[in-house]
């Protein structure tokens, strides 16, 4: 007899194949199958049961998803996944221990932990992860990170996850920045290194709005390695006013302009340039990518978001798409 979570499973089993992971049962792994391996029903050593699904990355044991019938609340099982990560067997590589990546999810819903963040707490998140971006935070956890008063030291080569090398940034140079700038971008740091990702700053018109998100982008993408920024308009024409102002941009710590440093791209087609440190375009444009269309419908990126919201009542769906996955962007920032 089919068990509760056995279509949870099912929806599991898709988005992690869509996502680049090679889903096996205990009696057939491959490891070499893909550079990602999820492992049905993996036992784990005595007296910690089975994990629902073993997640392997280039062979070695890397995480575990716990899997709950749809409706499920997710919140306490973070706890089990954690006892699981656990009681991976000696015998089996492991590169972190206990294992730092936890999923646990309805295949409705997703939530993970990871724990090489300087407080690790569950997150819901809209899809899982590509193996290849579990392996990149491992190779980070695996640099030594020279300390200082017990903290990372801020000077050494961008260690740790993105959350851990946000709080690692260096002090706010004010050159070129007016006051209330000033005061805007420190607050953002601030939230961001409490672990408050989601944050507004609110300024009077021609107070320079994105000059601020400029410089904060500046600093993320700098001192925080943040792989690919986000900006994100609602109108083609705000698209160009924004990239002028990312040309015309000279931190204060270098005599070059923002983009003679980092590759910024506005988007004009549905594909992202990989090099891209920083990306802008339209909501309209990402809805469109998300959907897997091959363009955008011309015109489209002319009306706001805001006419948009009138004409359409009920809400739009969003779905993943491989080419536009969950880690594509470290930092959104929304220019209204």
């Amino acid at each position: 007899m089919p068990r509760p979570e056995d279509e949870a499973r099912k929806q599991i089993d898709a988005a992690l194949t869509l996502a680049g992971w090679a889903v096996q049962d205990i009696d057939a792994v491959n490891l070499d199958a893909s550079r990602g391996v999820a492992v049905r029903e993996f036992p784990l050593a005595k007296g910690f049961g089975f994990a629902d699904y073993l997640l392997y990355v280039d062979g070695q044991a890397a995480g575990v998803l716990e899997a709950k019938k749809a409706g499920s609340t997710l919140t306490g099982v973070e706890v089990q996944a954690e006892k699981y990560a656990a009681g991976v067997p000696e015998h089996l590589p492991a590169p972190v221990r206990p294992l730092p990546f936890l999923y646990q999810s309805t295949g409705v819903e997703t939530t993970f932990t990871n724990r090489l963040d300087p407080e690790p707490r569950s997150r819901r998140v809209f899809h899982f992860h590509r193996p290849e971006t579990l392996a990149a935070e491992m190779e980070r956890e695996a640099v030594s990170l020279p300390m200082i008063d017990g903290k990372p030291d801020p000077s050494s080569d961008k260690p740790g996850s993105f959350r851990l090398r946000l709080r690692t940034l260096p002090a706010l140079d004010p050159a070129n920045l007016w006051p209330a700038q000033q005061k805007a971008v420190r607050n953002l740091e601030v939230s961001l290194e409490q672990n408050r990702p989601r944050a507004l700053i609110q300024m009077a018109t021609g107070s320079g709005k994105t000059f601020t998100a400029i410089s904060s982008i500046y600093r993320l993408v700098k001192f925080a390695d943040a792989r690919r920024v986000l900006f994100l308009v609602d109108r083609d024409n705000l698209g160009k006013q924004a990239l002028s102002e990312f040309e015309r941009f000279t931190p204060p710590d270098d005599p070059r302009k923002f983009t003679q440093i980092y590759n910024v791209q506005r988007l004009r087609s549905n594909k992202l340039d990989p090099v891209a440190r920083v990306v802008i375009t339209t909501i309209q444009r990402v809805y469109s990518m998300l959907q897997g269309e091959a363009e955008l419908p011309a015109g489209a990126e002319e009306m706001s978001v805001a006419t948009l919201a009138e004409m359409i009542k009920e809400p739009v769906p969003v779905a993943y798409n491989p080419a536009l996955p969950i880690e594509a962007f470290d930092v959104v920032f929304i220019d209204e």
